[in-house]
Formats: structure tokens, sequence, C-alpha cells
């Protein structure tokens, strides 16, 4: 499988051979001894995967149904009439489906694949960058790229990567496209991170955005036994990110919800000018005092707010 895909997610690996992760992970670590594979958290890839980067052909089938709930939740995010951007990636293709359901967006982006899912929603506005086509992951790149978003300023960005920690932040495998992804986070006000638990604790070659620059995460349901990716995501909200988890239970979130899927978030202080509430260091938020804090439409798209 990690041949054929590039990559592969022990979720997928227990689900393809019916067995327990536990097995699974056991038996992943014996290819590494072999040199088949290397592992990665929540997953493995082909040996030199640190520099590796896999094509949009193996990305679109690992993780599908986390990356699903991940747009799901991060479409709740964007309201209508709002101005953002929108990177490249399986994840962001998935979100840009959602968002051609909004009215009176318009979506800057560098990526063929969110620009297709756009182009026949009538309602939404698509600009796309300039700049040279990369092939495998369908994006533009390179200084034409770069020099379009000059004095671009939007609300959010939504961005994905080939990993994430606390230490560095999202990074990628590749410079042309860590170039550009720092040129669109340099114009929003806000960044917003898509990331499935295969990213979390796995660290890549260029850095995209460092930690103190990304306001959220949006990520899905860790494993009961998964505690490094609780240790990362409490690593990365104890540095002002706010973690919004996508929950296993699936159903609508109000009326006018963009999405659907049980939204559990964990909302953070954030460092600096970005920080709304007293006290320091991280601060979970009651369900009530979340919703009464919140718009209207936002009150519609949160279902609980609990603490992990």
């Amino acid at each position: 499988m990690v041949r054929a895909n590039g990559a592969v997610s022990l979720r997928e690996l227990a689900r393809v051979v019916q067995t327990s992760e536990v097995t699974v992970r056991r038996d992943v670590r014996a290819l590494e001894a072999e040199g088949l594979l290397d592992r990665r958290h929540g997953g493995a890839v082909l040996p030199g995967g640190f520099t590796r980067e896999s094509g949009f052909p193996q990305k679109s089938h690992l993780a599908t149904a986390e990356k699903t709930a991940i747009a799901d939740l991060a479409a709740g995010l964007v309201e209508e009439g709002e101005a953002i951007v929108v990177g490249a990636g399986t994840t962001t293709q998935e979100l840009a489906r959602r968002l051609a359901r909004i009215p009176g967006l318009t979506v800057v982006t560098n990526s063929l694949l969110v620009a297709q899912a756009l182009a026949h929603a009538n309602r939404v506005e698509v600009v796309m960058t300039g700049g040279t086509l990369r092939g495998s992951n369908y994006a533009l790149v390179g200084s034409g790229a770069e020099q379009s978003l000059q004095g671009l300023r939007v609300s959010r960005a939504f961005l994905s990567g080939s990993g994430l920690t606390a230490e560095r932040g999202l990074s990628t495998s590749n410079m042309l496209s860590a170039s550009v992804d720092r040129a669109l986070v340099q114009a929003a006000a806000e960044v917003v991170v898509l990331a499935d638990h295969t990213k979390l604790g796995s660290d890549t070659m260029f850095q995209t955005v460092p930690t103190d620059l990304i306001t959220r995460l949006v990520t899905d349901e860790p494993q009961a036994h998964d505690e490094r990716s609780a240790t990362e995501l409490q690593a990365l909200a104890d540095q002002g990110v706010q973690i919004v988890v996508a929950g296993a239970g699936m159903g609508p979130v109000g009326a006018d919800s963009h999405s659907s899927g049980r939204q559990a978030r964990r909302d953070m202080p954030l460092p600096g000018q970005r920080r709304t509430h007293g006290g320091p260091g991280p601060q979970l938020r009651s369900a009530a005092s979340a919703l009464t804090d919140q718009s209207p439409g936002d009150r519609a798209r949160v279902a609980d707010l609990r603490r992990r």
C-alpha cells in the first residue's frame, strides 16, 4: 500500500487488513527495521520521506474520512461575503467543495483543484495567482505566484501542509510550495491550518507557517491511545493556537450551518494582540460562555465545547 500510494495511515491499514492499530503499529516497526518504509506519526511513508513528497493521487487516498470531517468543520468558520485565501492540498480541495455553497465569497488561490471545485459556484468569485504550474499537486508556484499576492489583504488563510509540530509549525517538503504558502500567510489577518492526525508530530524540510502565526488548527478526533497526538495538540494549545476538533458523531449542526458533524472546540487565548481572554497560558472556556461571546451564525455552528 505504501509503494502504491506513497503514504498510508495506521487507521487505513487497520481497516484494510481488519485488525487493530496496535497490531499494525508493531508490524510497521518491523518493516521499518528492514528498511522498507519510514514510520511517521499516525502512518508510514516510503524511505526518505523527510524530503520526499507524495503526489496528488497518493495524497488523495490518505485519511479521506478525516479530511472530509475537517473540511466540514472548517467551512463553518467562513461567513458570507468574506474574502479568503485557500492554499493547495487535498484537504483544502475538500474545503473548496463546501465553500461553493457560501454566497458572496471571494476566494484567492494558487491551486487549480481549488479553483476547479469552485468553478461552477455562481455566487463565489475566484481569483487565481500567476506562476508556474507544479504538476505533482496542481499548484501555481514561483515568483509569479508570489508577486501576484503582493498588496493583497484578506480575512483568513486556509492552508495545509506535509507536517505540523508545536516546535516548527506547519512545514512542507517542497521549497517553492513553502515560499508561496508564506506569501499567502502574509496576506491574511488570520491563519487556519487544516491538518489530519497523520500530519501531527511530523516535520518536513521547509517551514511554511511558524506556530506563533497559526490562529487556529482544525484537525480530526485523535485515537484514545494516541498519546503523541494529544501531547502535540496540547503543546500547540500552550503556544496559543485554538484547537478545533472534528468529532466522531455526525449530523447537522443548526439550520444555517455550512458544515455537518459534531463540533468539539477547544478555544485558547492567542499570543500578543490576538489574546482576547485574561490570564496567562491556555484557557478553556465553557460552552455557555463561548456561545454568549459568538455571533448568532457562530452559535448555530457550535454543537459542543469540551476539554480533551
